[in-house]
Formats: structure tokens, C-alpha cells, sequence
């Protein structure tokens, strides 16, 4: 029987294979967010460092071209 730790391993693939079938950029880095959010959490509690730094990255690199995009569009919409 899958334990919770489990279930977090798989809602955070279920984001991130979610994540590649969205088609607005947004909506795209703001999914995979949170995927890799779960995959943080999932990886502190089977203590594996190498998902955790891999998927904090991710985050970070979703996360700047998340506000470069938004930042872009708030200007495009006030112009």
C-alpha cells in the first residue's frame, strides 16, 4: 500500500507531466511551480538531496521567467 510520502511523489509528477501539456507560458512555469514545490517536499522526506537542489533550481528558473513574463505583459496591457 502507497504511503503519503508516496502520494507526494506522484501528485508531484502528476504537475510536472501536467505542466508540458499547457500551452500559456503562465500557466505552463506557474504549474510546473508547483510540481516541483512537491517534489522539494518529497525529496526532504526520503532525504535526497539531489531532488531537492535539482527541483529548487527548477523553481527558481520557473519562478524569474514567471515574473520577467508577467512583468511583459502588464506593460503590454497598460500600453
Amino acid at each position: 500500500m502507497p504511503t503519503y510520502i508516496e502520494f507526494i511523489g506522484y501528485a508531484a509528477s502528476l504537475f510536472v507531466l501536467l505542466s508540458f501539456v499547457m500551452k500559456k507560458i503562465g500557466t505552463l512555469r506557474t504549474v510546473n511551480i508547483i510540481g516541483c514545490s512537491f517534489f522539494i517536499a518529497y525529496g526532504i522526506l526520503i532525504s535526497s538531496w539531489p531532488i531537492i537542489i535539482t527541483n529548487v533550481a527548477i523553481v527558481f528558473v520557473n519562478g524569474f521567467y514567471l515574473i520577467k513574463y508577467l512583468r511583459e505583459n502588464a506593460h503590454k496591457a497598460e500600453g
